[in-house]
């Protein structure tokens, strides 16, 4: 019987192997696989049975159940008996051979059941595969694959078949005609080769190990004479390839003298093969194996091939292979190996076909030989020794092969080489140097290659030449000696720069090898290697390279880690120096980053290790061969400016500690004789150079550069560059510019106690000398741009020494005024439409150092630098970026940086000239000259003028030391001039002006006494200001300028007062209109002490304020038109008001600023308010018309008078001020403008007023809406701000609530946001609120009684009713609305009456019995069409249930859990939820009736657990409350367990998983159950929703795998059986795939 089950079962599957969905298909196949490993025997039996039945069944669904077949069989091979093999075997032999076309799928698929059973049942296999392989018959193609397949998957079981199945196949392989057959048997003649020799080669495993080769040769000779000499020839490509592939294993096997024989023919044939395919990688392969297959028989004959196999295989390799293709990549790595093969055996033919072809002029041809070479020296070692000399010779070619692609070839050949031993021999260092030179290569950025682009990138040859390099030294130990010391030959010269980097980390690490092995003394055997660079070129280079530490790949460390190693062979003594400064140095340079390192500081470091290196040495002949190097040297670094530079400064280090003073001047003149003067860099090194020389040898210094001058070198360049004439001039002014700038260098360097005597007898003489020019004796002042720049920077250097060598003693430098007018008058040449010299910045610093020095200027000379250097700057034009980038090429940000620059030089001068008159009339005359640009109608004037001012109000702070209390006279006046500024229209300009004022405060703070570290309160809020300044925000720059004038207010003494108000007023008329605006502000701040009564006609007064406010819309005029009206209003309050609420609605934005006005005084405010509040409650909220069209309900509209007075309220409480009259008014407020609310949902405003609105709106003149319920909602979130209720405004916004309340269909969700938020935060209030809210509960309008009862029902939600005494009126209030005639309200008096539970849990045990009534009566309200009501019960119950007395609820609780059980699949989600919740809550009651309510829990478990899938995540979150609220009811410890872990609220489920546990405990405790529970899943077979369609098949699955043997009877199988079978047909496949899925866990119950 149950045999007959699992076929039944199996055949449902079988039958649905026709659903056309591939998920569908695999689960099935799974299925019967599932069944598979529990039945192997009787599934197999099945599906033999069933296709043997259905014989017409289609070959794709045939394949399905022959595939599960292959499966079952391969695992469970050791358990099948022999009589299921044979069933199985005969089954796929005939599924295999019925068709005589080949459909490949259906074929391949029992052929794979054949292989699967051979793995055990070789024999029975074969007998039956036999009968289909008759000698004379031409087999099934399948046949032959099986037989194949099979002598690789069980080489041992099949291998003694072999031979006879070779001696039948034989004479079929001319019966053959059709190309797939002849294929077919060359896939069986390979696999049998390569069969054959695993086999042989696994002898001593073999169960016969007599076998030998010779059982097969002759029969494969045989084949082999069929397949090359008939099928190679077939013009069928895919044949041919088959023929090749079964050639190389048969090869192998064939008779030797049969081989040799065959080879003159086969070795062609093979070859010419490669002209009709593209795809070669078989060809090679083939050919390889045939070589392999000839070398080992020794052939003789191979030797007659070589040239053809050559000239073949050497374009394969030739023709580059693409990564993206496998294939061609696998093909030269066959080509390859069939070269080694040769190389071998021929190694003199191979080379002398080989080396010939690196002189070709073809690239590929070229690259493809060095790759051959690459291998033949890799993979024929022993075979190449005794060549080396002649492949070394022969490479001299490609090292001259400027081809990227030969290049990267020539090194990998290197590499080859050099672990071979080649580079040992001579000819070796061609190589090296090779190797070198591209590690040498120039770094380029990446370029986008073109996808045909044959040329590599030339970074990527130096990568591969570094990277090899590296390797050498470190890994390939036979190296060691042939690279060190060679590689130093490279250090020197200036080609191999880019290669200095491995260069010395290779050099790095040979050399600490050979410190290892005890070569310290000798690390540089300069006997044995002349060529080698001398000590100090390697340290002059080294030293010099390190300058620039981030170049190169960082070539400074590696520099550095080199010079460190190489410190003995430098000089003896200096290896206690090195060894502990050259690590620093590393450190320094490895700390940092080419953006964070100092360059001047990092090179200051190096000239210091040098100044100590040449005091370690103290050895004068030494140090003269050194800097003789160094110089030698400079002419190597012409492309390298800042190298050179660096080595100037060396050379000028050196000379400086050389003693010998002849060789001092004599490498001077040799210096100044070969610079190269045209270049600005070298002008800077020559002249730091000479600075520094000079620390040591300033006499020396200066005789050289006056010798200069007189030389005859000097005036035959000068001569000579005469007769160019037009370049003459030019470099005459360069040399001439570079001697200036060296007299600079000199006076900054040299001793002070010497240079200063010197500077105006002779530096400053022989500067002005070479400036100068005289023709005809008259001077005339040069135009070049480079001699002036170098004046200008020589004066600069000589006021710097003279400012810091004062200690020296009293300097009068007597021609300061001579310098200052000749610095002015530079200025002035400067043109003034744009800036593109330095001169300006470099004059203006250089007067920064001369006016500090003595004698003071005179006041023309100080007012004239003054005002040119203010014009000359300030009135330069803005820096236009677009603008200036076009002019520069590209290069803006120079430009920036120069004006930048320029400024500071500025700030620093006027600075430095304050410095000299710190008084308050100092001040004053430095601001008489700023004042008419802080003015400046320029935008760009006016930012850098007060930008300059800050900097110097600041700089008078810092140095201001007052001795006496004197007055600070002209404080208003500066501060009238930069108050207003905090206003400009330019934000830069109100920062600066707010720190100008800051400034001026403080300084009148010293004057009155008080130290300058003292920290005023007042005036530090200035600082805090500033914030407010940065965006041109007017509210902002409003109230910041207020502050800031309350500020002066408070600080400005009183004598200053006046003056500060008649110069502000002039403010009034400044240009910029935010200026002329804080003017304004400012000046009312400081008249609102005081005031003024008006005694003028109220009415007439408020329209003039009206039109004046209309037709100037200033911030002044409008503050002052606010103020007036508040004072009417003190006066005559209800006049004011009448008039204000006669305004046309909408009101304008100077109506609305009126009625604020209003708010300033609470008292006044108060009474206001409650005029309005009469106006508000004495009319009718709206009038009902008629609408004319037919059908059309009454048409709501709103009366005008409480419109107004509810915007009057608004814009009253909008006011800041207003607060305490509003918290005076609360309740009355509160309760109207709720109730304003509630009447005004849905109402619409009079025809006049919206056509006015949308007027007014067209013309944006009303900021806010005029809709009447719009209008009630803001006015009440107003006066909640305004009551000190903004919590509560707060949290009905971020619940959404105001929008909800403006809503006819949520009204009352909002106004229970309301409430709640009330509750919470301003609970106080509400006993008024309440009392004068209840009335309204039996109001004749609907909206007013919803509006009630939502407030009063939520606040039953909150303990602050009980806390107020207020529960049992506000309750009672409720259970009197059930009876109400609106559905709304009795839903929302149950909604509070279980909010009781939340608000005041401890009263519900005292009033249970009357809520369950109310909520019982409420699930049976008929008059509920929508089961709104009913929800709401069940919702309220749910809450109730955890705080009512037990026997209350006991009675009523069967009635229910009955009563709600419909509602758990219903339609609505909402419904759902609530109904599965309160199941959940009841549960809790069930000890009383324990089995009535289990059984209840029983009826809804199934429902629970499917609903886990349904589509609502808030119903899934119900389902897992319910069902963790059950378990402990359910006896069943696991599955309480299960419920309360796996189904926690934030937890994800993983609902299969789950679902597969909770069947193992339902049935491990209830299998009497397993029936009824797969009766229930069977009714949701039909459920509307998808998952949970398929969750109840998946359900019934999980409860088959886990029930036991003895409770199976109770399920009714062909029922359960046929339902599956119909969900089987279900159109949504995810759905069939769990039924196919249940089918196969069906076997547990047959």
């Amino acid at each position: 019987m149950m045999e007959s089950r699992i076929k039944r079962l199996a055949t449902t599957l079988m039958d649905a192997t026709t659903d056309k969905d591939p998920l569908v298909q695999e689960q099935i196949y799974n299925a019967l696989c599932y069944l598979g490993e529990s039945e192997p025997e009787e599934i197999l039996n099945a599906c033999d049975e069933y296709l043997r039945q259905h014989d017409k069944l289609a070959y794709p669904h045939r394949v399905i159940i022959l595939k599960a077949m292959e499966t079952v069989v391969k695992d469970n091979i050791g358990l099948l008996e022999k009589s299921t093999a044979k069933v199985v075997i005969f089954l796929a032999s005939n599924e295999m051979t019925k068709s005589k076309e080949v459909i490949r799928d259906w074929q391949q698929a029992a052929s794979n059941v054949l292989v699967a059973v051979g793995q055990r049942f070789i024999n029975k296999v074969m007998e039956e595969v036999l009968t289909k392989f008759q000698p004379g018959i031409l087999p099934h193609y399948f046949v032959m694959q099986t037989f194949a397949n099979l002598s690789v998957s069980n080489v041992f079981g099949m291998v003694p078949f072999l031979n006879s199945i070779l001696g039948t196949m034989l004479p079929m392989l001319g019966m053959a005609k059709q190309d797939h057959m002849k294929s077919v048997f060359c896939y069986a003649l390979q696999h049998f080769s390569e069969s054959i020799q695993e086999y042989l080669a696994n002898l001593d495993k073999a169960p016969d190990p007599t076998v030998r080769k010779d059982t097969f040769s002759n029969e494969i000779f045989s084949a082999y004479e069929v397949l090359f000499n008939s099928w190679l020839q077939h013009r069928e490509a895919k044949l041919r390839l088959a023929v090749v592939e079964a050639l190389g294993p048969m090869s192998y096997l064939m008779p030797s003298e049969k081989l040799e024989e065959q080879l003159p023919k086969l070795i062609p044939g093979i070859l010419a093969l490669y002209k009709k395919h593209t795809e070669a990688f078989y060809i090679s392969k083939s050919l390889c194996q045939i070589l392999e297959a000839s070398v080992n028989i020794g052939s003789r004959s191979l030797d007659v091939q070589l040239d053809p196999l050559l000239g073949t295989l050497h374009p394969q390799i030739c023709a580059p292979a693409d990564p993206s293709v496998p294939l061609t990549v696998k093909n030269h790595t066959e080509v390859l190996r069939c070269f080694t093969v040769l190389a071998c055996s021929f190694p003199d033919r191979v080379l002398a076909f080989l080396l010939p072809k690196l002189e070709s002029s073809n690239e590929r041809t070229r690259v493809g030989t060095l790759l051959i070479m690459r291998q033949i020296i890799n993979s024929a070692p022993s075979q190449m020794e005794i060549k080396k000399p002649f492949i070394l010779s022969s490479m001299k070619l490609p090292l001259q092969d400027s081809n990227n692609k030969v290049k990267r070839a020539v090194v990998q050949v290197i590499s080859a080489m050099a672990h071979h031993g080649y580079l040992e021999q001579p000819g070796g260092e061609a190589m090296l140097e090779f190797l070198v030179r591209q590690c040498a290569l120039p770094s380029e950025p990446p370029k986008k290659q073109l996808p045909d682009a044959d040329d590599l990138a030339s970074d990527s040859v130096q990568s591969i030449s570094i990277n090899t390099l590296f390797l050498l030294s470190t890994t390939v130990d036979r190296m060691n000696n042939v690279l060190w010391p060679y590689l130093l030959e490279f250090v020197t010269p200036i080609q191999f720069t880019n290669a200095l980097t491995p260069l010395c980390k290779s050099l790095m690490y040979l050399a600490t090898k050979k410190q290892e092995e005890g070569e310290n003394a000798s690390l540089i055997r300069y006997d044995l290697n002349a060529n080698l660079p001398s000590p100090y070129a390697l340290t002059t280079r080294l030293l010099v390279v390190s300058s620039q530490p981030y170049s190169g790949e960082c070539r400074g460390a590696a520099a550095l880690r080199l010079l460190g190693v190489l410190h003995y062979s430098v000089h003896p003594a200096l290896d206690q120096l090195w060894s502990k400064k050259v690590p620093l140095l590393v450190e320094h340079v490895e700390e940092n980053t080419e953006s964070s390192l100092s360059q001047k500081e990092w090179e200051e470091k190096l000239l210091l290790f040098l100044q100590e290196t040449l005091v370690a040495v103290s050895d004068n002949t030494w140090i003269c061969h050194f800097v003789t190097e160094m110089c030698r040297q400079l002419n190597s670094y012409n492309g390298f400016v800042l190298e050179k530079n660096f080595l100037y400064k060396c050379i000028g280090t050196t000379l400086g500690a050389c003693a010998i003073k002849d060789l001092v001047q004599k490498q001077l003149q040799e210096l100044l004789e070969t610079a190269r003067y045209h270049e600005e860099a070298e002008r800077e090194g020559l002249a730091s150079c000479f600075g520094i020389c000079a620390i040591n040898h300033l006499e020396e210094t200066l005789a050289k550069l006056e010798d200069f001058v007189r030389s005859d070198v000097f005036k035959k360049s000068v001569g000579l560059f005469s007769i160019f004439k037009d370049r003459s001039d030019n470099e005459v002014e360069k040399i001439k510019s570079t001697l200036i700038l060296c007299y600079g260098y000199v006076a900054v360097y040299a001793p002070k106690e010497l240079v200063l005597s010197r500077i105006e007898a002779d530096i400053l003489k022989n500067i002005f000398q070479y400036f100068n020019t005289k023709v005809l004796g008259i001077k005339v002042e040069t135009k070049d741009l480079t001699l002036k720049l170098c004046l200008i920077r020589s004066i600069c250097m000589i006021s710097q020494a003279i400012y810091n060598g004062v200690k020296c003693g009293d300097f009068i430098f007597s021609r300061k005024a001579e310098l200052v007018a000749q610095m002015v008058e530079f200025i002035k040449a400067e043109p003034l439409e744009a800036m593109r010299t330095p001169v300006r910045q470099r004059a203006m610093i250089t007067c920064t150092y001369l006016v500090i020095l003595e004698p003071h200027l005179s006041d023309p000379d100080r007012t004239e630098l003054m005002d040119t250097c203010l014009a000359g700057v300030l009135a330069l034009p803005p820096l236009e970026p677009g603008k200036e980038r076009e002019e520069s090429g590209g290069d803006a940000l120079p430009k920036e940086m120069l004006y930048g620059d320029t400024i500071s030089a500025l700030k620093d001068l006027l600075k430095s000239l304050l410095q000299r008159n710190l008084t308050p009339h100092g001040l004053q005359d430095m601001f008489a000259h700023l004042g008419p640009w802080i003015k400046s109608n320029k935008e760009h004037e006016r930012q850098r003028a007060v930008e300059v001012s800050a900097a110097l109000l600041d700089f008078y702070l810092s140095k201001l030391n007052v001795s006496t209390v004197i007055p600070f006279y002209n404080l208003g006046v500066l501060i009238a001039l930069f108050s207003p500024r905090c206003s400009d229209s330019l934000a830069s300009v109100r920062q600066h002006a707010v720190d100008c004022v800051y400034c001026l405060l403080y300084i009148q703070l010293c004057y009155e006494g008080f130290a300058r570290d003292h920290r005023d309160e007042m005036v530090e809020g200035l600082k805090a200001l500033k914030k407010g300044l940065e965006e041109p925000d007017f509210t902002v720059l409003f109230h910041t300028c207020n502050n800031i004038a309350m500020v002066i207010g408070k600080r400005v003494p009183p004598d200053q007062l006046m003056s500060l108000l008649l110069a502000m007023f002039e403010g009034l008329a400044d240009p910029d209109k935010n200026c002329s605006r804080a003017a304004t502000v400012m000046i009312n701040s400081l008249l609102k002490e005081r005031g003024g009564v008006l005694q003028e006609k109220v009415p007439d007064i408020m329209s003039i304020i009206h039109s004046k406010l209309e037709e100037v819309d200033e911030e002044h005029i409008r503050k002052a038109a606010q103020q007036t009206v508040y004072i009417l209003a003190s006066q005559h309050k209800s006049v004011v008001v009448s008039s204000l609420l006669g305004s046309a609605l909408p009101f304008d934005s100077h109506t609305c600023a009126m009625w604020r006005s209003l708010a300033t005084e609470p008292a006044l405010t108060s009474q206001i308010l409650e005029q309005l509040l009469e106006k508000v409650n004495r009319d009718v909220p709206y009038k009902e018309s008629k609408c004319f069209l037919l059908g059309s309900g009454a048409e709501r509209i709103a009366t005008p008078l409480p419109l107004a007075a509810t915007c009057a309220l608004y814009e009253i409480m909008s006011a800041p001020e207003s607060g305490a009259a509003v918290l005076g008014l609360y309740p009355p407020l509160f309760v109207t403008l709720l109730l304003r609310v509630s009447c005004t949902v849905g109402v619409q405003l009079p025809k006049n007023l919206q056509s006015r609105e949308r007027r007014s709106s067209s013309h944006g003149l009303a900021p806010r809406s005029l809709h009447p319920c719009s209008r009630a909602v803001e006015t009440l979130k107003v006066m909640l701000a305004r009551g000190g209720s903004e919590e509560v405004a707060r949290a009905v916004g971020n619940a959404g609530g105001w929008d909800l309340m403006a809503s006819p269909e949520r009204h009352h969700d909002g106004v229970a946001a309301l409430a709640g938020a009330m509750a919470r935060h301003a609970g106080p209030r509400l006993p008024l609120i309440v009392k004068n809210l209840i009335p309204t509960l039996s109001s004749v309008f609907d909206s007013q009684r919803i509006t009630t009862t939502a407030f009063l029902a939520e606040l039953l939600n909150s303990n602050v009713v009980n806390d107020l005494m207020l529960l049992e009126t506000v309750m009672d209030n409720m259970t009197g609305r059930q009876k109400d005639a609106c559905t709304l309200v009795r839903m929302l008096a149950l909604r509070g009456l279980g909010n009781i539970a939340s608000g005041s849990p401890e009263k519900v045990r005292k009033h249970g019995a009357k809520l369950l009534a109310s909520m019982v009566n409420g699930m049976d309200d008929k008059d509920d069409p929508h089961n709104l009501v009913a929800l709401e019960a069940m919702s309220s119950l749910s809450k109730l249930l955890d705080h009512v007395e037990e026997r209350d609820i006991q009675s009523m609780l069967l009635h229910i859990a009955i009563r709600i059980r419909p509602f758990f699949d219903s339609e609505q989600p909402d419904l759902r939820q609530s109904s599965i919740v309160l199941f959940g809550n009841l549960s809790r009651f069930s000890e009383g009736n324990c089995e009535v309510f289990f059984e209840q829990i029983l009826n809804g478990l199934v429902t629970l657990l499917l609903h886990l899938q349904d589509p609502k995540p808030e119903v899934v979150r119900a389902c897992k409350f319910a069902l963790r609220m059950c378990g402990p009811n359910m006896g069943c410890e696991g599955l309480c367990d299960m419920f309360l872990n796996h189904l926690r609220e934030e937890r994800s489920l993983h609902y299969g998983e789950f679902m597969n546990n909770v069947c193992k405990h339902l049935m491990q405790s209830y299998p009497e159950m397993l029936n009824r529970l797969i009766l229930t899943n069977l009714f949701y077979f039909k459920s509307n929703w998808v998952d949970i369609r398929a969750a109840a098949p998946m359900f019934i699955g999980f409860l088959v795998l886990h029930v036991d043997e003895e409770h199976c009877q109770q399920v009714d199988l062909d029922q359960l059986i046929s339902a599956l079978n119909l969900l089987l047909k279900d159109p949504v496949p995810a759905v069939r795939v769990k039924v196919a899925e249940t089918l196969g866990r069906l076997v547990r119950i047959l």
